[in-house]
């Protein structure tokens, strides 16, 4: 499946502040079933463009706009070409749960299986494990028990944007009974390493199809669940949607949780009231063919306690572009 990822972000400053740097996770990633055939970054004001590889393996650009100014515009294109991934099976052996537990999975996986940042433990989790009785999937074998956990959380949890805010804890959406992609994907994470599975975040995009019954924003960036099972590798899951990670789903960075792989995070020199615009566009067919047109959504940088944060705090904590 060939498809076209358009993603804008866009900074408003009143009044014009003095310097933004910026780090972005928004290439798409290059794999087996994933080819990136074309990308770029287009800035205004203009910059110049850095990058490197994190220690997940994720490509990273950063930029730094020295002068002063009031709009900050952030614009990327990609085509990408995905393949459906390899058909899994029904069921796996039970011989499964020991090579997960083993010393080869903990030692190499070590970052994929602690409690961490948003995925981590609660006792409101706690008794949502037990409320829902997620505790006894244990009992199945491991693929078995990833799928029916996806099941659970789609039924128990609503798909509701404005719920959540991006650096809300896992118990907001346990405790309002819905969230958004972000807290599906923690929520999933921190339950399967309470298994010992390890279980990583995804960000990136889908290409939601509503007839499929698929319940996300399509015109927003995306996150789902990969655990890694030895039989088989890293597999992916998307609980908000209750699916396997497909051909649809185009992988950008990769985990521990939310705050590995944000889209944007940065900060700014100034006294400024700000707004942010973002707008995803994921369409089938090559950038030539999907046209250019968005659906833009204005957010004002707010916390989460409702109050405008200062001028000067990190982006990571103001960007509404949450799933």
């Amino acid at each position: 499946m060939l498809l076209t990822v358009r993603h804008e972000t866009r900074f408003r400053h009143e009044p014009a502040v003095r310097e933004s740097v910026m780090e972005l996770w928004i290439q798409p990633q290059q794999s087996v079933r994933q080819r990136l055939t074309k990308f770029f970054i287009e800035l205004e004001p203009a910059a110049q463009l850095f990058s490197y590889t994190d220690f997940l393996g994720n490509a990273v650009y950063h930029f730094d706009i020295p002068q002063s100014h009031s709009r900050l515009a952030i614009q990327s294109t990609a085509n990408v070409e995905t393949t459906p991934p390899p058909h899994a099976p029904t069921t796996l052996g039970g011989g499964e749960w020991e090579l997960i537990h083993g010393d080869q999975t903990a030692d190499r996986y070590f970052d994929f299986l602690h409690p961490h940042g948003f995925a981590r433990p609660t006792p409101r989790l706690d008794a949502f494990i037990a409320r829902h009785d997620l505790g006894a999937l244990q009992l199945s074998d491991p693929l078995t028990a990833m799928r029916r956990l996806s099941d659970a959380l789609y039924a128990a949890l609503s798909y509701k944007t404005g719920v959540t805010a991006v650096d809300s804890p896992i118990d907001h959406a346990l405790e309002a009974g819905s969230g958004v992609c972000q807290d599906f994907a923690h929520v999933m994470i921190a339950i399967a390493r309470s298994w010992g599975v390890p279980a990583r975040y995804v960000s990136g995009y889908l290409f939601t199809d509503r007839s499929a019954g698929d319940r996300s924003d399509p015109d927003a960036t995306h996150a789902w669940v990969e655990v890694f099972l030895p039989s088989l590798g890293w597999i992916g899951l998307d609980p908000t949607n209750n699916i396997a990670a497909g051909e649809r789903h185009i992988c950008v960075a990769i985990g521990r949780d939310y705050a590995d792989a944000p889209p944007s995070r940065g900060v700014y020199k100034g006294e400024a009231a700000s707004e942010l615009t973002v707008a995803v566009s994921v369409r089938e067919g090559s950038a030539e063919a999907v046209g250019s047109e968005f659906t833009r959504t204005v957010r004002p940088l707010i916390s989460s306690t409702g109050q405008r944060l200062p001028s000067s705090a990190a982006l990571d904590q103001l960007l509404q572009q949450q799933q």
